[in-house]
């Protein structure tokens, strides 16, 4: 599996790019298509039409386009479909309002269409990490060697914490610089670390490998450094952790 953090895709780049162009040469474009139209159409008609540029484009989730859109939009109207035609003087208080209108309507739009984007997007980080303990769970309950299991888990934190490197020691941990505790906060001497925000601190992490009562290992983490990393994957790196510690506890109980 790919590490997040990774450099966003060529079309991901590409597919961004497009949304601004839109969001500046959309409104333009149709406020020129309805100029032929505009001794026909009324005002709210043409701001109809023009809102719902904007809300395509908001609905790409991105606040920064959609409040662009809403200004071109604006703008694209006043220009184009309102006396004085081909100025930015507005003469009417009505038109002012109008334009107005069109920056709110972008702005709540934009912001509705991110927070929904947001939640599908953590929705679908929340089945992919219940899969990860699953999986890892059908390993240690199918007799897979303790060994693999604990390659297996490393090879899972690399993927789910997006680290540059993840070693296992027999050691136990130092207690010195960042860990990890068992309710999946990280700390740093010991304050309390913002992983949302700036991601894991410093060179190193250390998350103990716990099982039967007692602390077998540590695995040394290498974050890639100020990317975010939320609470909940935290606390899915201690699950997987510990489920290591219950693969290595089951081993030496029968050794």
């Amino acid at each position: 599996m790919a590490l997040q953090g990774r450099a966003p895709s060529v079309w991901g780049r590409y597919g961004r790019l497009l949304i601004w162009l839109a969001a500046v040469a959309g409104p333009v474009a149709v406020a020129a298509i309805l100029v032929p139209a505009r001794g026909h159409l009324s005002a709210a008609d043409d701001a109809l039409i023009l809102v719902v540029v904007t809300v395509a484009i908001a609905s790409s989730g991105r606040r920064g386009a959609a409040a662009l859109a809403a200004l071109v939009s604006a703008a694209s109207f006043d220009f184009f479909l309102t006396r004085p035609y081909e100025s930015f003087r507005i003469s009417r208080q009505a038109d002012l309002t109008t334009e107005l209108l069109f920056v709110v309507v972008g702005l709540l739009v934009g912001e509705l269409a991110a927070r929904g984007q947001r939640h599908r997007r953590d929705a679908a980080e929340g089945r992919l990490d219940l899969s990860r303990i699953h999986d890892m769970a059908e390993r240690i309950a199918g007799g897979e060697e303790p060994d693999f299991v604990l390659m297996a888990v490393a090879s899972e934190l690399r993927d789910l914490l997006a680290l540059q490197d993840c070693r296992f020691v027999w050691d136990p941990p130092s207690g010195k610089g960042a860990w990890i505790d068992p309710d999946g906060t990280v700390r740093l001497n010991p304050l309390k670390w913002p992983t949302t925000s700036v991601g894991l601190p410093t060179r190193q992490v250390e998350l103990p490998v716990r099982g039967a009562g007692r602390t077998l290992g540590t695995f040394i983490l290498t974050p890639t450094p100020t990317l975010p990393i939320s609470h909940e994957r935290c606390l899915v790196a201690v699950a997987l952790a510990d489920q290591l510690g219950s693969a290595l506890s089951a081993r030496s109980d029968l050794s």
